[in-house]
């Protein structure tokens, strides 16, 4: 049994298939293929069942994987105690974010973060909450940014910055050009909301409650899942909708939405860092220095 083995295996399981973990690698499959069945000769296990459209793992695989996964996070480990030693920040910065932070917040972060520390590689995935929490609890990533606190989950959550949920009308509706709006004459109109469960939903439904309006009275045209999709639905003249500000910002200053002059909105939630409790990586260190220092509490 050796490293490469053992990476091989890990990242067939993270990408689902030998070749997508070759790509993932820039490696060819068969070099992939012969490393799997390596790893699986050394033990005397067969890890995946292989069929034609899936890979899915064994008995065997499902009880190897926590263990690979260890040696190459303490792999990881020693090399980042290693870089200490020297300046130079380097490794690799793995990141698991919810839709808003890891498309609007993140990424005009990490640009500047990366002219400061070029050596450093950054991988940001688009996650819910309770799979970026499970991510950075196992080492899979080594950060998370989410909307919402877990309770009980083995991890550290501080508090970073927040969202402003604002609600939209198309720019020749009524509502574009009042000063102020009823909660009464919100309730007659369509709306085009976010899917069950979506964290600007809850907030966006709590504002609602506290003027007032039951969400329940609301006539919802259609559910969809991401702010870009109720934004161009409200530019489409579809109905009124609640985003996110930084999903609404462009559009807003492009004058192809406007706001709604309701009371209780803009409604504000925190956006919470997902920190490992185990001894953090030095680029995962100097990224978490940066983002309080660029993001605010």
């Amino acid at each position: 049994m050796n490293l490469g083995q053992i990476t091989a295996f890990v990242k067939v399981v993270e990408n689902g298939s030998f070749s997508a973990a070759a790509r993932d690698l820039g490696v060819s499959q068969p070099a992939v293929t012969m490393q799997v069945q390596g790893l699986e000769a050394d033990l005397g296990v067969t890890l995946f069942d292989r069929s034609y459209r899936k890979v899915e793992l064994t008995e065997s695989g499902r009880t190897l994987l926590p263990h690979a996964r260890r040696v190459l996070v303490d792999l990881e480990a020693a090399r980042e105690d290693i870089s200490r030693l020297s300046e130079t920040v380097t490794g690799r910065l793995s990141i698991a974010a919810s839709t808003t932070p890891g498309q609007y917040v993140l990424p005009r972060l990490l640009g500047s973060f990366l002219k400061q520390y070029p050596e450093v590689s950054v991988s940001l995935a688009v996650a819910d909450t309770t799979e970026i929490v499970a991510a950075v609890a196992s080492g899979e990533v080594h950060l998370g940014m989410a909307g919402a606190v877990v309770k009980g989950a083995r991890v550290e959550f501080e508090k970073l910055g927040t969202d402003s949920i604002v609600m939209l009308c198309p720019k020749d509706h009524p509502f574009a050009t009042a000063d102020s709006v009823a909660a009464d004459d919100v309730v007659r109109e369509p709306f085009v909301m976010r899917e069950e469960g979506s964290g600007t939903r809850q907030v966006a439904e709590q504002a609602l409650r506290d003027v007032g309006i039951d969400p329940a009275e609301l006539r919802v045209l259609t559910e969809l899942g991401t702010g870009e999709a109720i934004l161009n639905a409200v530019e489409g003249g579809m109905g009124l909708g609640m985003v996110s500000s930084w999903v609404a910002e462009k559009a807003l200053e492009l004058g192809t939405v406007a706001t709604v002059p309701l009371a209780g909105f803009p409604a504000s939630r925190p956006l919470y860092l997902v920190m490992s409790r185990a001894t953090p990586t030095r680029a995962s260190e100097e990224f978490v220095t940066y983002l309080r220092e660029h993001v605010g509490r």
